[in-house]
């Protein structure tokens, strides 16, 4: 595949350089920061092309702008004279469905998204990092969409584009919420004494643990701790001392874990004692 950029960011630049170690051939790259071209350049020299150029030679056409650009781009494409014909053009926005990239259906123009489910700090870490990152596809050519993910030594998922939001929600709470998470127990520690640094440098191997457990026995096996284990005593015990700020949120959690935990005891071919359950469920608000 002959394929250009458009977007020279973390995830353009990388996207590019390990495509072209799989055998595809970048033709150019197009970006309006003068200082991002150059440092795309340090990773993978390439000449710095117009739209016009890019949508009369490329097989395929990655758009690796910020979100709120990606339609822009395709309007901009759509004016082009010389578009090639059933050429690709793939976005990588998790949220966007790709047929956002459908300006005009008078083109012969394929739409796909290929979004890396992976937080990249830096083009590095995203060089190192892509071989093994899992990726939700869907648009126009599923199986191009494949290959491609497959030649980045990544593992592909079809997801449904309707639903797209909730995949990237999905992919919001696992990431952005972890971070989160880790500032509510911060401001929980720091109340019992422990504070900023030391708190978080004390939490993190508990954190790598629990993310061990999902790894080796997964969901809902992962789930430990008070609820886990219907000790309602220790739960109320930690609703009574907590900032009130903090208890709706452990609370709505609570209820999620609750649910986890009869899961887990069900496939053990276990229940929760009745009156721990009520318990349980009166202390965390939920409907018995």
């Amino acid at each position: 595949m002959k394929f250009g950029i458009i977007g020279a960011g973390i995830v353009g630049t990388a996207l590019a350089v390990r495509l072209e170690e799989a055998g595809h051939y970048c033709l150019g790259v197009h970006t309006r920061s003068r200082r991002s071209y150059e440092r795309f350049c340090r990773y993978l020299p390439k000449d710095h092309l117009t739209l016009d150029e890019l949508a009369s030679t490329a097989d395929g056409l990655f758009i690796t702008t910020q979100d709120d650009m990606i339609r822009n781009v395709a309007e901009s494409l759509s004016m082009m004279p010389g578009i090639k014909s059933e050429q690709l053009w793939i976005h990588c926005s998790g949220s966007l469905p790709s047929s956002v990239l459908r300006v005009r259906n008078d083109l012969s123009v394929r739409c796909l998204s290929v979004h890396p489910l992976q937080a990249f700090a830096s083009i590095e870490k995203a060089l190192e990092i892509l071989s093994g990152t899992h990726f939700g596809i869907e648009g126009d050519d599923l199986e191009f969409g494949e290959g491609i993910v497959k030649d980045l030594g990544g593992i592909p998922h079809s997801i449904l584009a309707s639903q797209k939001s909730l995949y990237h929600a999905g992919a919001v709470v696992a990431s952005n919420y972890l971070v989160v998470l880790a500032s509510l127990a911060v401001e929980l520690f720091a109340e019992a004494g422990i504070e900023g640094n030391e708190a978080l440098a004390s939490l993190l191997p508990l954190m790598r643990g629990t993310l061990y457990n999902l790894e080796k026995v997964g969901l809902p096996q992962a789930l430990t701790g008070p609820i886990a284990r219907g000790d309602a005593k220790v739960v109320q015990g930690h609703l009574e001392h907590m900032p009130s700020k903090s208890k709706e949120i452990y609370r709505e959690l609570g209820i999620k874990a609750l649910e986890l935990g009869e899961n887990k005891m069900s496939q053990q071919g276990l229940n929760y004692v009745p009156e721990d359950l009520n318990k349980l469920k009166s202390i965390l608000g939920e409907p018995k």
